[in-house]
């Protein structure tokens, strides 16, 4: 959305950048703890840091000559994505709920690639992999819940092969970040990953990237923030 318009813009240079969180996901400003559809509280803070030099260097995602601050999804999700982009209605979380029900009416894994930080590569069935920069995509779905905005890491989410019953008793746990304690679920942590699979669309912060292969790069401290 526009917060992801933003970075492209002030990506790789020291303009600091100021969210203010009303639309439909807002992750980035949540992994950075920022006050969310409150436009008024965020302008102040904003306001505040600025004038305090409250300014926080803070990694970001790169494929290509596209940046993110969020979350690389691909497989499962990224069909979800696409059909919750074509939704009106509802907005937020509920939005991506029902869009991930009508998805799993053709679920089925999908073969994948995977090569982290130019190592070994796997070739695995999955059902999704998340590269996260950030914790948290679809509104507040903690896909990568352990992701640290300022560690120069990806954290690399693996939902492996798995029915539908498995997929149902799991994924809703992804809004506490419990669902990484399941036996079906996977976390790497790299630099930089290489993701391969056929009729799959690569989304960043919601956005769609275009068809895998795609290589996504972690840079550190890639763009500047106002924080609280």
């Amino acid at each position: 959305g526009m917060a992801n318009l933003a970075l492209q813009a002030v990506a790789g240079t020291r303009t600091p950048l100021g969210l203010v969180a009303v639309g439909t996901g807002n992750d980035f400003a949540r992994a950075l703890g920022l006050p969310l559809r409150d436009p008024a509280a965020a302008g102040r803070q904003i306001a505040d840091a600025l004038k305090g030099s409250r300014l926080r260097d803070v990694d970001l995602g790169r494929v290509g000559g596209t940046w993110f601050g969020t979350v690389l999804a691909s497989g499962f999700d990224s069909r979800v994505n696409d059909r919750g982009n074509r939704m009106r209605r509802p907005a937020g979380r509920l939005k991506y709920d029902l869009a991930m029900l009508a998805e799993l009416a053709s679920f089925k894994p999908f073969p994948y690639r995977i090569t982290l930080d130019g190592g070994e590569t796997r070739e695995i069935e999955a059902t999704l992999v998340a590269v996260g920069n950030g914790s948290s995509y679809g509104g507040g779905m903690r896909i990568c819940a352990d992701a640290d905005l300022g560690d120069g890491l990806f954290d690399v989410t693996v939902v492996g092969d798995c029915s539908r019953t498995t997929l149902l008793r799991v994924f809703p746990k992804v809004y506490k970040g419990t669902h990484l304690g399941h036996p079906v679920v996977t976390v790497h942590r790299a630099a930089r990953v290489e993701l391969v699979a056929e009729g799959v669309t690569g989304y960043a912060d919601g956005e769609p990237l275009g068809p895998l292969p795609l290589t996504a790069k972690c840079v550190p401290g890639a763009v500047r923030v106002a924080v609280p």
